[in-house]
């Protein structure tokens, strides 16, 4: 089972364009991501700039609308997330657990969809994409 974990750190909310994490938070991060990696259920990871940095595109009466950031009332944001295989919902909660989080930081832990999670007719109406992970094999 693919899960998505998704940091929402709270530092990020209102940080500008050019904030990075110290280099002892990347460290306690490193070795988080190693021991998931060492374990063999880490797929894939990245962390993200703010959104101050970022753009939202979205549609408005019909029109399609580009916001740059920062956005307004951002309350929580992602910050970056790690994408695991492991074999339930608790395992993956379990990891979610180790990460070493900063005070107000949250990781929201989110199954993935599997083609076979869908009924017939929407496997159907798939048909024919090729899984990106796949053609880059």
């Amino acid at each position: 089972m693919r899960f998505m974990m998704l940091m929402l750190p709270a530092s990020q909310c209102g940080a500008p364009p050019d904030a990075r994490p110290s280099a002892e938070a990347v460290e306690r991060m490193m070795r988080f991501n190693k021991l998931m990696q060492e374990a063999g259920v880490l797929l894939a990871l990245d962390g993200l700039h703010p959104p101050s940095a970022g753009a939202r595109v979205s549609l408005v009466d019909g029109k399609v609308r580009v916001a740059d950031g920062p956005f307004a009332e951002t309350k929580e944001v992602v910050g970056g997330y790690w994408m695991i295989d492991v074999g339930s919902r608790d395992e993956a909660i379990a990891w979610a657990s180790r990460c070493p989080l900063a005070a107000g930081d949250t990781i929201e832990v989110r199954q993935v969809f599997e083609m076979a999670d869908f009924p017939v007719d929407v496997q159907k109406a798939a048909e024919g994409f090729q899984d990106p992970r796949q053609s880059a094999a």
